[in-house]
């Protein structure tokens, strides 16, 4: 009818003209969500050939479930599958103009990538008044870092990381831009004691560089999702500081 409205809703005066009654629901599972994605997503370019590292698009997809949870965000005009199929796709994009300004041969994303694809997002969701408080793009940096968190732990369990909250805690800083080369990036991340050893024990990082950065990527995301560590805008990562007032506490650490 011409007056369904923009969220799906039936008004009440039209509800007796209609014969059926088909209620949807989101994917049920991260697996299949991913399917989903994957189908929807334009990934496909012309040009420099993608490595789309499971680990990000997990991460990237998780965005969305953390969202459907979130209690700062209107339930009721809800979070569709389109804001992970977006969100994926601007992820591509910013690695891909990674790639061509630093002449590499193909397109790796990684996670900070998805920090860069943030209006992918917060054009998504619909706030309550709680969340216009705080901010979309604040909120949408938590949902990364909980779905960092989220991916980790899903994948492995009881890793070691009091050595490298120590390092931070120390007051050592690590900066890595989402414009450093892979490589550059992975000598970043090995001047922090410990952190390419353990995401090698554990099983998460490749045989390459590229997955290696992707894997300390989830770790100390996964860190600042649980407060151990914080993390800057220009992704600088430090040891964790007091929340201000005013914002919500963010999820407590999970059991392992």
């Amino acid at each position: 009818p011409e007056d369904y409205t923009a969220r799906g809703k039936i008004i009440t005066p039209l509800k007796d003209r209609i014969g059926s009654e088909i209620i949807t629901h989101y994917p049920a599972s991260v697996d299949l969500a991913m399917s989903i994605t994957a189908q929807e997503a334009w990934t496909a370019r012309d040009g420099l050939p993608l490595r789309l590292s499971p680990l990000v698009a997990e991460v990237a997809e998780r965005v969305a479930f953390e969202a459907r949870e979130e209690k700062r965000i209107d339930q009721r005009s809800g979070v569709s599958q389109r804001l992970s199929i977006t969100l994926l796709e601007n992820v591509v994009s910013n690695a891909e103009r990674r790639a061509v300004r630093l002449g590499e041969r193909e397109v790796v994303p990684r996670l900070a990538d998805i920090y860069a694809a943030l209006p992918a997002i917060t054009g998504k969701i619909e706030l309550e008044y709680e969340g216009e408080l705080v901010g979309g793009a604040a909120i949408a940096r938590e949902l990364i870092r909980r779905a960092a968190d989220a991916t980790l732990h899903e994948r492995v369990e009881g890793l070691d990381l009091d050595g490298i909250i120590m390092w931070f805690d120390r007051g050592q800083l690590l900066q890595v831009s989402d414009d450093a080369s892979t490589a550059v990036a992975r000598q970043g991340f090995a001047t922090v004691p410990g952190l390419v050893e353990t995401v090698t024990a554990a099983g998460i990082a490749g045989a390459d560089d590229a997955d290696t950065v992707v894997a300390c990527e989830l770790v100390l995301e996964s860190l600042v999702a649980r407060r151990k560590l914080s993390r800057a805008e220009g992704g600088q990562y430090g040891r964790s500081v007091r929340r201000k007032g005013g914002m919500p506490p963010e999820r407590p650490e999970r059991e392992e």
